[in-house]
């Protein structure tokens, strides 16, 4: 399947903007959550183990945090696809400009382009893992694969960036060939 490319940034721009958009909002609602009650969703991302858990958790419940924390996890999934392909345009976009033929450069560029895509996925497993935590009764197993999931997931968030930020720097960058006079 092929796309145009005015179309594939139409869709690289949406997608940015939406992720930006309710990135945002997240971050607020985070903040608030953690002036509240002392911890954030970002907290439990980073608890290992499950009495780390029982702490934020605990905190959540005493200072009426709990149904901030559930929504925010909740949200995140609308947040996950959005970021996921807002940073899989990007790679596309950068094949595009470094591999516009067939060859085992183009499938590299397509393999890093869905490394965002792997993290959203990841961070759908790890949110599903800290609500099991939070619903039911948090182990140190537990909180120990959500929190190697949160790892690998923050591992291609970053990869995604940059993708990102390669995809931004090609829109000022004209190809030489684009830019001579035929």
């Amino acid at each position: 399947m092929t796309i145009k490319m005015t179309a594939l940034r139409f869709r690289w721009a949406w997608t940015t903007l939406f992720a930006i958009a309710v990135f945002a909002v997240l971050a607020i609602l985070d903040r608030e959550l953690r002036a509240r009650s002392g911890f954030g969703t970002l907290d439990l991302q980073s608890a290992r183990t499950a009495k780390e858990v029982q702490t934020i958790t605990t905190a959540w419940m005493l200072r009426g945090g709990a149904a901030g924390a559930g929504f925010n996890l909740g949200f995140d999934y609308l947040f996950m696809p959005l970021y996921g392909f807002a940073f899989y345009y990007s790679g596309l976009i950068l094949r595009a400009r470094f591999a516009p033929r067939p060859g085992i450069v183009r499938r590299i560029w397509s393999l890093a382009a869905a490394v965002p895509l792997a993290g959203a996925v990841l961070d759908a497993g790890e949110n599903a893992l800290e609500a099991s935590m939070l619903f039911g009764r948090p182990t140190d197993i537990i909180a120990a694969y959500a929190y190697a999931v949160s790892s690998a997931k923050w591992l291609c968030i970053f990869f995604g960036l940059v993708l990102l930020l390669g995809a931004i720097v090609t829109l000022f960058i004209k190809r030489k060939a684009e830019s001579e006079p035929a």
